[in-house]
């Protein structure tokens, strides 16, 4: 009933607006633009279908809406975090073993909107504070650095021409175009590919108009090591999840970390999720992009990103999209994720930074070191029959430093005379 109240608030907030049905349906089709790019992208890298990808991003967002009663609006799209570690599975365990790792990352979500129910933010704030959060996300770009190297050779020329074309988009563009540099930097790498005869459109001619996506439930047996390589990552991206949360309520001058809550908001993050490891897409997270096209338009009623899943899921069944996406060249995408990786690896940094995380103290220090190499060298953990690696393993290294070592330092007023004789000898050998 509360879903029900909250949209007819919503229609009748578009009428105070004087938003017509046509300007709703062009709203909506920014907000799917502003989407597009970077949620057929991680299907592309990953070898998943991207028609499925559509379609189980608009059903995550309306089950988002649907648990947060419609107060929030936000879409969710694909991951880029979980791009390794599905990559990774993929390969040890095959496409089910990363549909189920999928499946409980969702679960893992679930839990703990259960748990920030009962004990509140704080607690959540205290397992994944900055110090820990920060080093994961750099590690989760740069560990994909060769990855990016290996897709642009594929073809240098094609690659540099798309990376230039996101970079002067990001740079340079201005209004709604700004916020598709991903989107765009395909279309125009696309378009300078096909010119240079490395498409070839003879499966989008022979594609059907209309076709249902080819959904794959994840089968259990054999594959359970594969939930160690991609699950742990859901304790990194509910920190991105919060962040976003809370830059949309920034952006619509409310506080939806109290209503409808970051237990409500988690849950439909983590509902949306699970859904799509069971239609075979990839995992669902709050996408950015769209909540720099609400800072652009000041329109905020969630009614219009409800119009856009619908017409994202729509956009699911056009089997032509779906072959059209397949036949973008590797080096295409290289080009792209040059800059995407990169610009993951330096939201860790801005994540260290603009939390004043202070690297002059040892406990800090150790924390980011240690999870840093961790998560680069790809080390790999065996433990009850489950095997941890790479950024899931630098999560938990992370988390359990954090909580174990003590935050207190010593005082400078409290170092002994002993102390002060040998830093000056150190400090006068060094000289």
């Amino acid at each position: 009933m509360k879903i029900l109240a909250q949209s007819k608030e919503n229609l009748n907030q578009l009428e105070k607006d004087g938003i017509t049905k046509h300007r709703l349906f062009i709203l909506a089709l920014q907000h799917m633009f502003a989407m597009f790019g970077s949620t057929v992208l991680v299907p592309a890298l990953t070898g998943l279908n991207p028609a499925v990808a559509l379609f189980t991003s608009g059903l995550g967002t309306l089950i988002f809406h649907l648990v947060t009663k419609g107060k929030v609006p936000a879409y969710l799209g694909s991951s880029f975090a979980f791009i390794g570690p599905i990559i990774a599975a993929q390969e040890q365990f095959g496409r089910d073993g990363a549909m189920l790792g999928i499946v409980t990352a969702g679960l893992v979500y679930i839990l703990m909107s259960a748990v920030i129910r009962m004990l509140g933010t704080d607690f959540f704030r205290k397992l994944l504070p900055p110090v820990v959060v920060g080093p994961v996300i750099i590690t989760i770009g740069l560990g994909l650095a060769p990855t990016a190297k290996d897709m642009a050779s594929e073809h240098l020329l094609v690659a540099a021409v798309t990376l230039a074309i996101a970079v002067g988009v990001s740079v340079f563009a201005k209004g709604i175009v700004k916020v598709i540099p991903i989107l765009l930097g395909i279309i125009g790498g696309y378009a300078f590919a096909a010119f240079s005869g490395l498409v070839d459109f003879t499966p989008v001619m022979e594609a059907s108009w209309f076709a249902f996506p080819k959904f794959a439930l994840p089968a259990v047996e054999g594959n359970l090591k594969a939930i160690s390589l991609i699950a742990p990552i859901a304790l990194v991206t509910m920190v991105e999840h919060l962040g976003d949360v809370v830059a949309i309520g920034s952006t619509v001058k409310k506080d939806f970390v109290a209503e409808p809550g970051l237990h409500r908001t988690l849950l439909g993050d983590g509902v949306a999720t699970l859904a799509a490891g069971l239609f075979g897409g990839p995992p669902n997270t709050t996408y950015g992009e769209n909540v720099g096209v609400l800072a652009l338009t000041k329109v905020y009623n969630p009614m219009i990103i409800q119009l856009t899943a619908v017409i994202v899921i729509l956009t699911s069944f056009v089997q032509k999209i779906g072959v059209l996406i397949r036949t973008i060249p590797t080096a295409v995408m290289g080009g792209i994720v040059f800059l995407l990786f990169g610009m993951i690896a330096s939201i860790g940094l801005r994540t260290l930074v603009e939390n004043n995380v202070d690297l002059s103290k040892n406990r800090n220090l150790v924390i980011v070191s240690v999870t840093l190499v961790v998560g680069i060298s790809n080390l790999t953990l065996s433990f009850a029959g489950l095997e941890f690696g790479g950024m899931g393993l630098a999560a938990i290294v992370g988390i359990v430093m954090n909580l174990i070592l003590p935050e207190i330092e010593k005082d400078e007023s409290e170092i002994t005379e002993e102390e002060l004789e040998i830093n000056s000898e150190l400090r006068y050998e060094a000289n």
